[in-house]
């Protein structure tokens, strides 16, 4: 296992831990060890960069943006340190940006349709649709990488270029294309070479195996269980602080990846499984060392051709490790079955109860019932990859980005405003009329609806004039060598050259706009409480002057996630209608919208930029998330929580679909604990769940950990996707879940 001063070296690779830090900004920082005499600083590498620039003019961008990537490749200083079996590189900034990315980015934005852009600086600016150009969902076709090695995938990718060129279809285009990839596979294996060439010459223990490890690589495909662990992390590194591309899973199942490899070292003797555990406690420390907020993640298991388990030893051992490790980054995405082993489970559970790891389980039933309903086949779908926090996708024929993270109690505010946000003081909005001429609930029922697809409508064209120049702002040369699919085509992957080039469009604030519709047909409709205009006035007055009525709606059984028919009638309604005008809608590079329902941060985010909601929920505190209740408001129990969110029909969100539990401690303690998790887990698989995860604490504990922060240094707490240390969330955030456990059944 990693020791203590390895430990202490390591986690200062990336950052110094003891400065401030943040962790949205973490590649803009710099560690130690790294050999000050194998390259440049930052400011010698941008003054390289910007040299470099003319040449880079009137260049097709794949080839630019590859010399641009070589240029940083070839100079960056390297780290080849006695404490770390795994190498590094210096500037992680993704500078190489700043004379390709950054500026072919700001000349698509002058080719773009100008309403467009101002509507989208706007959405963000009032947190109506929190919307950008996403290239931070990216999984290779790992199984190539391990199986061809980067020389390799170099040598299919000049084959396929050869076969263009013999059969006429090499076009200037698509002859870019793969000089794109030549240069930018060429400059890694120099990389390689050069990190050989100082590992060679070290002395301490780690560098033979380092050496050894970096020739294989250099020279071929992964020749063992440390070289492919190697492999991943070069990879990760090279694209996503390099060219640019966030890789969101560590394999194709990291425990699938690495199986073949583990069988054969233990068959022929490479390695013991001792050693085979410490190369994974150093490579699994690395993510917890570079602070990504929102995690890295990586899956494991699956089902076979036939039926069977994925699960096998190599599972147990990462978990193991992790545990030990005692870290809570990278996350772990569970793919979970009728077939998963008791073991399994078993396990996952311990870590939950001890210590509320960092686990999502991910039910394959209701996922590959969503995957295939946007074209996958049933083989497809079995096979897909998990990347990001739960997101789905085929394996190696997807791109995916996230197009607009649609706020629908956003839409609910607009019936009041007539289309009016005041915290940007312009129409954002439609108008759907007065407040006078809703005479019915039906009336605000639909002005709400449009108000609602105003915002998704509006997010798809915005999309779709955006991702027209998905390639040209950021050639996807390293991504698209690994996709034998775009190599086929001779097309950048992001360009057209995967099987589905599709769009997620997120639910956001969902409960927040279902609890806050009931309260207008229940409060102004049904029992006429108040006027529709009289909300509207304490809505503007954030519910000062009507403290008792507050009271009353906070107080109603009408509310998602308690089992109730009403609420779980208009909330089925209303998931449905989302998912029905975002599903398979085309969109404007060949591929097709997807639902999703899950916030990522969003409901912080926007929730500060949201007015009063008829539900009860103040000005600018955070909105619901996932497809989970209204902080505090599920009162009912667990039982009646899954019925609620399981009677949504999760399938019909083809992305992904989360639901956050909230557990008392004493819920799952003893002996019966882990029978308890598992008959919640599985009744939400067996009801089409997608994902779930669970947080398990009780409100004392949260308040002293408010009052005693130094006593609770490692308190974890699952925030949408990834797990954060309570220590490190803002007083509003950590009171939100206070309150929803408060009401814990």
């Amino acid at each position: 296992m990693l020791n203590a001063q390895d430990r202490f070296f390591i986690e200062r690779k990336y950052h110094d831990p003891e400065q401030p830090f943040n962790p949205f900004r973490r590649r803009a920082y710099h560690g130690i060890g790294y050999r000050e005499d194998s390259g440049l600083d930052d400011a010698q590498l941008l003054a390289g960069l910007k040299a470099l620039e003319p040449e880079l003019e009137g260049l097709p961008h794949p080839i630019a943006r590859a010399k641009a990537i070589a240029y940083m490749l070839e100079n960056t200083r390297v780290y080849i340190n006695e404490h770390d079996y795994f190498v590094g590189l210096y500037s992680l900034d993704r500078l190489a940006d700043s004379v390709t990315f950054k500026k072919w980015a700001n000349e698509s934005k002058q080719l773009r349709d100008p309403e467009l852009v101002c509507l989208s600086d706007t959405f963000n600016n009032c947190g109506a649709v929190m919307i950008w150009t996403d290239y931070d969902h990216v999984v290779p076709d790992w199984r190539s990488l391990m199986e061809l090695g980067f020389p390799g995938i170099l040598a299919r990718s000049e084959a396929y270029r050869e076969a263009h060129r013999k059969a006429g279809t090499l076009t200037g285009e698509a002859d870019a294309f793969f000089e794109g990839i030549r240069l930018e596979y060429a400059a890694v294996l120099q990389l390689l070479d050069r990190m050989y060439q100082i590992a060679s010459r070290e002395t301490f223990p780690k560098a033979e195996r380092i050496a050894i490890s970096l020739s294989h690589l250099r020279d071929g495909a992964p020749q063992d269980f440390f070289d492919a662990l190697q492999l991943i992390y070069v990879y990760f590194i090279v694209s996503e602080c390099i060219d640019s591309y966030q890789v969101r899973s560590l394999g194709n199942g990291l425990d699938g990846t690495l199986y073949p490899f583990y069988q054969d070292a233990l068959t022929k003797g490479l390695y013991t499984r001792q050693e085979m555990r410490e190369f994974l406690s150093y490579f699994l420390f690395q993510w917890s060392a570079i602070g990504n907020y929102w995690g890295q993640p990586f899956y494991l298991g699956g089902t076979g051709e036939t039926g069977e388990s994925l699960y096998n030893e190599l599972s147990l051992e990462i978990l193991e490790v992790y545990d030990r490790l005692e870290i809570y980054n990278p996350k772990i995405q569970l793919k979970i079955n009728e077939n998963t082993p008791k073991w399994l489970l078993e396990k996952a559970f311990d870590l939950l109860r001890r210590k509320n790891a960092s686990l999502v389980f991910c039910c394959e039933p209701g996922m590959i019932r969503a995957v295939m309903g946007y074209g996958a086949t049933y083989e497809e779908a079995r096979t897909m990859d998990i990347r990001g926090c739960y997101e789905t996708g085929v394996r190696a024929n997807e791109v995916c980005s996230t197009s607009g993270y649609v706020n629908a109690a956003k839409a609910v505010e607009y019936v009041f405003t007539n289309g009016y946000d005041r915290m940007v003081q312009a129409q954002v909005g439609l108008q759907t009329g007065s407040l006078q001429s809703m005479v019915s609930f039906e009336d605000f029922y639909r002005a709400f609806l449009r108000q609602w697809d105003h915002l998704i409508q509006k997010s798809m064209e915005i999309t779709d004039d955006a991702e027209r120049f998905l390639s040209y702002v950021n050639p996807s040369s390293l991504y698209s060598g690994t996709i034998e699919y775009s190599l086929n085509r001779g097309k950048d992957a992001y360009g057209g050259g995967v099987k589905f080039s599709n769009n997620g469009m997120l639910n956001c604030g969902f409960a927040s706009a279902v609890d806050s519709v009931l309260a207008v047909k229940e409060f102004v409709y049904d029992r006429q409480a108040i006027s529709l205009a009289e909300l509207a006035e304490v809505l503007e007055n954030n519910w000062e002057t009507q403290p008792l009525l507050r009271l009353k709606v906070q107080k109603s059984p009408h509310k998602y996630g308690n089992g109730d028919a009403l609420a779980d009638t208009y909330a089925q309604a209303m998931a449905a209608w989302f998912a029905c005008r975002v599903n398979n809608k085309p969109n404007s590079h060949g591929g097709v919208y997807k639902a999703i329902l899950h916030s990522a941060r969003a409901f912080v985010v926007q929730g500060e930029k949201t007015g009063a909601l008829p539900d009860g929920r103040l000005a600018g505190q955070e909105l619901s998330k996932n497809a989970s209740p209204v902080p505090g408001m599920d009162k009912s129990g667990v039982t009646a929580l899954v019925r609620s969110a399981a009677g949504l029909d999760p399938t019909l969100y083809h992305e992904s679909f989360c639901l956050d539990v909230m557990l008392h401690p004493s819920a799952v303690a003893g002996e019966n604990g882990n029978a308890v998790l598992e008959g919640i887990l599985m009744a939400y698989l067996r009801q089409n769940g997608q994902s779930i995860q669970f947080n398990i604490f009780n409100p004392e504990t949260l308040r002293d950990a408010q009052k005693n922060p130094e006593k609770y240094k490692n308190l974890q707490v699952r925030v949408c996707g990834w797990n954060t240390l309570w220590n490190n969330m803002s007083r509003k955030e950590q009171d939100a879940y206070i309150l929803r456990s408060e009401n814990v059944q």
